[in-house]
């Protein structure tokens, strides 16, 4: 592949944590603005160089970093507007609602737990009790813009109980143009290596990606708090079909038109390993009715054309691993498959990785990943070599040599022989001075032609106002 170099146009600076970059026409409008969702709970758009406020939700976002020293990853995490948004003023909402924090479903075990293989208790982890041990609430939620310009809610479409405060995805609702149904994706409700392998049970709403017909009414416009999906009420059911499964941690999901057909993309956030994007055209949704049909016949169902990312027992291309110090060479690690049974039963059912990239990798021309934060296709014909490719961003290329830290671009095309495929870092110019400069999101614009790159000068939610959005130019 071709090395390329692009510049970094920075469009607006000084915001809170940038999570979601959209873009799409206001009513009555002619301008494709761009939208900015903070973690906080604001929405911003951009239009001719001014800035406003579309919509301030903060008092309805829980209380963020106070729990884990700054970071965290809840907040407003999901903004999708509707196909027709500039007729009906229809957009969707996902966010961790104030007021709910709990004491987590292992209390003190947050980024801390890890699989024993030798110990089967470890393997087999339950959670139990989930109406008082969980951390926090999401809920998804259709609002309207109002003819006097001012947003209102509508109904909330789900409210999802969470184990842990972390993994609950980032630019969660896309809407996808096949279909015309919201998409949302989930992560698979957090801790590390999940414990309770929600991602691979059909009942668990963690770890999926689910379409959601938001054109059915159902009725119900405050759904019960729920973890399963045999827990929500049957109109709300009947409005679900599940798309995939074996998610650990996920930016969203992106669509490529393909002559009279889409390519979708999923990226995997990783665990020790690797950081993977997935890419598929054909799949068969199952509706969430059948599934749970399925769970009460104890049977099996048919899962041809379902989509699975192999999480927990597959980490990317690799089984899942857990890695120790090597006391034979301490500059080396072992590494030992974690969910062994595990990976031999998903082995053959998982989809393989179009790209990999490392946490270590000796490579010159590489990076060492930290986490993978948005995967956008880019259909545009300023920066020609990256034309129908597939740019992707990690939060921090780490190198010993290197601070600040700063954040990696990158792009990978698909093969047309189905291969597993390289990628290579795309270069920028930007003086980003004395700060770090973590790469946070990634968006497009309606037709996929230009791109849009969040940046925040720290790890930490609670450290305010250092987020700047560029436009990603030639």
């Amino acid at each position: 592949m071709i090395k390329v170099r692009v510049s970094l146009r920075p469009i607006v600076s000084k915001l809170n944590l940038p999570t979601v970059l959209k873009t799409t026409i206001l009513p009555g409008d002619s301008t494709e603005r761009l939208f900015i969702a903070t973690q906080v709970g604001e929405i911003f758009y951009i239009g001719n160089g001014v800035i406003g406020t579309f919509l301030d939700i903060r008092p309805r976002i829980i209380k963020l970093g106070v729990s884990s020293g700054g970071y965290d990853e809840r907040g407003l995490i999901g903004l999708a507007f509707h196909p027709e948004f500039y007729y009906n003023g229809l957009f969707y909402l996902h966010y961790s609602v104030a007021g709910t924090q709990g004491p987590g479903a292992l209390p003190g075990a947050f980024e801390s737990f890890k699989p024993n293989p030798c110990d089967s208790r470890t393997l087999n982890l339950k959670w139990i009790n989930r109406e008082i041990q969980y951390d926090h609430i999401d809920t998804v939620e259709e609002w309207i813009l109002q003819s006097n310009g001012q947003p209102q809610k509508r109904r909330t479409l789900l409210s999802i109980r969470r184990p842990f405060l972390n993994h609950n995805g980032v630019n969660s609702l896309n809407f996808s143009p096949e279909t015309g149904k919201l998409v949302l994706t989930t992560g698979d409700g957090g801790s590390g290596y999940d414990p309770f392998n929600l991602s691979q049970d059909d009942m668990e709403i963690a770890g999926k990606i689910i379409e959601i017909d938001v054109v059915t009414n159902t009725f119900i416009d405050n759904p019960p708090v729920v973890t399963r999906f045999n827990e929500l009420p049957v109109p709300i059911q009947e409005t679900l079909t599940v798309i995939a499964k074996g998610v650990r941690n996920i930016p969203g999901i992106s669509f490529q038109r393909f002559y009279n057909q889409y390519i979708k993309y999923v990226g995997n956030v990783g665990q020790d390993l690797v950081e993977s994007i997935f890419s598929f055209i054909h799949y068969k949704p199952i509706p969430v009715t059948q599934l749970i049909q399925a769970s009460l016949m104890k049977s099996e169902p048919d899962q041809e054309g379902f989509i699975n990312f192999g999480w927990r027992g597959w980490e990317g291309a690799f089984p899942t691993s857990i890695i120790t110090g090597c006391s034979a060479n301490p500059a080396l690690n072992e590494k030992t498959i974690a969910y062994y049974d595990e990976a031999v039963k998903t082995s053959v059912r998982r989809l393989q990785p179009l790209t990999s990239y490392f946490h270590e990798d000796p490579r010159t021309d590489k990076f060492r990943a930290t986490a993978l934060t948005g995967v956008q296709p880019y259909m545009g014909n300023e920066i020609p070599d990256l034309s129908g490719n597939v740019v992707f961003t990690d939060l921090a290329r780490y190198k010993e040599s290197q601070l600040p830290v700063r954040g990696a671009l990158a792009y990978t095309r698909v093969r047309t022989d189905c291969k597993l495929n390289d990628f290579n870092v795309i270069e920028t110019n930007y003086n980003f001075g004395s700060g770090s400069a973590y790469y946070v999101s990634l968006g497009t614009n309606l037709n996929q032609t230009r791109l849009y790159l969040g940046v925040y000068g720290s790890m930490k939610v609670a450290d305010s106002n250092q987020g700047t959005v560029f436009e990603i130019v030639p």
